[in-house]
């Protein structure tokens, strides 16, 4: 029969009471709320539970047959990805936090995706180099302000002498 389980739930109903309150990650709270639904006397179809919770009919049988197979540490069990490939390996990222410590710096990100490629071999987007150099390693490029030529030093000294201190 359509929308019949047939998991059978190994836990009590008190004890599933009991770890909904406990719990503190809503994707695992979803599916204990799921295993206490279908432990009760008069259990909802399993599209009905998934509409309950707003999760599709087969997420949820997923997460059935994982608590078949695996129990329910394994259906409490929340899988991440391994996330994406790093461009700029970490051995060039250490290399270029000890060249951004030198006094001399860079003018540009542009200039550090040249040095990247240049010296180490590594090649990298503009955006993936800006994003380690100024998020990653807190680095800003030391670039100084332009300063007009026609400007008097000595001006400039003594109005920095008599500037209120702040």
């Amino acid at each position: 029969m359509a929308g019949v389980t047939s998991v059978e739930v190994q836990e009590r109903l008190e004890e599933l009471t009991e770890r909904l309150r406990q719990v503190g990650d809503a994707r695992q709270k979803e599916r204990l709320q799921v295993l206490y639904w279908l432990k009760q006397e008069q259990a909802p179809s399993i599209s009905a539970i998934a509409k309950a919770i707003g999760r599709h009919r087969s997420t949820v049988q997923e997460w059935l047959a994982a608590y078949r197979d695996r129990g329910l540490a394994g259906m409490l069990e929340i899988q991440h990805g391994p996330g994406g490939k790093r461009v700029i390996p970490v051995w060039a990222e250490q290399r270029l936090a000890r060249r951004l410590e030198e006094p001399e710096g860079f003018k540009s990100y542009g200039e550090v995706q040249g040095w990247l490629e240049q010296t180490l071999g590594v090649e990298a987007e503009y955006h993936a180099v800006y994003q380690m150099t100024r998020y990653r390693l807190n680095a800003k490029l030391n670039v100084p302000r332009p300063q007009n030529s026609k400007q008097d030093p000595g001006q400039r000294e003594a109005f920095k002498k008599t500037l209120p201190m702040i």
